[in-house]
């Protein structure tokens, strides 16, 4: 039977189309990121923009509010999506007026000092563990993304099994610490 009028313009059965035509897959926000495997990790943009913009802020002084301003803010932070933005002020606003505790409890897991150029590796450190500490957010998630981020940077690849068992160490622990270390600073809620 050959097709008629507006038939003719359609294909006939049904079309199939292979997931390697596709190419990459991308959320809305492009939050997804590879891992060394090729599998997508969603949030790591949003940890990856939350670092950076907790440098920009820490080591160069940057205000918070111009790097998270909708308009003219840090590119990293206007290409997510507005959850995501949200995400990554919280993780901000929280590891900033925490600072004090978050590398009190940080250095108590660490045998010896970070050294002073490993500002990259303290960023991460300190974006994970606002997380795992005062946000609502899984600790095995804030953890594997956090070791994640770290085997994705060149400066903290070497890292990644410190920023693993810091992590956990923390995670285990705050129940119990974490209490003491806000009373033992002005940071307490």
């Amino acid at each position: 039977m050959q097709p008629t009028g507006s038939q003719s313009d359609r294909a006939q059965g049904p079309v199939v189309v292979s997931v390697a035509d596709r190419g990459p897959r991308r959320t809305v926000s492009g939050d997804q990121e590879h891992r060394d495997g090729g599998d997508f990790v969603a949030g790591l943009a949003a940890r990856k923009a939350a670092a950076r913009l907790l440098a920009a802020v820490i080591d160069a002084r940057t205000p918070l509010d111009g790097l998270t301003d909708h308009e003219n803010g840090h590119p990293q932070y206007k290409a997510l999506d507005l959850r995501d933005r949200g995400l990554v002020r919280a993780i901000l606003v929280t590891a900033l007026r925490y600072r004090m505790t978050i590398s009190g409890l940080l250095a108590r897991r660490l045998e010896k000092p970070l050294p002073p150029n490993a500002t990259a590796l303290s960023h991460i450190l300190h974006v994970a563990a606002a997380q795992i500490l005062f946000l609502e957010i899984p600790d095995s998630a804030a953890v594997d993304i956090a070791v994640t981020h770290a085997k994705s940077d060149p400066r903290t690849v070497r890292f990644s099994g410190l920023v693993n068992g810091v992590l956990r160490t923390l995670a285990r622990a705050k129940e119990t610490e974490l209490p003491a270390a806000l009373a033992a600073t002005d940071e307490a809620p």
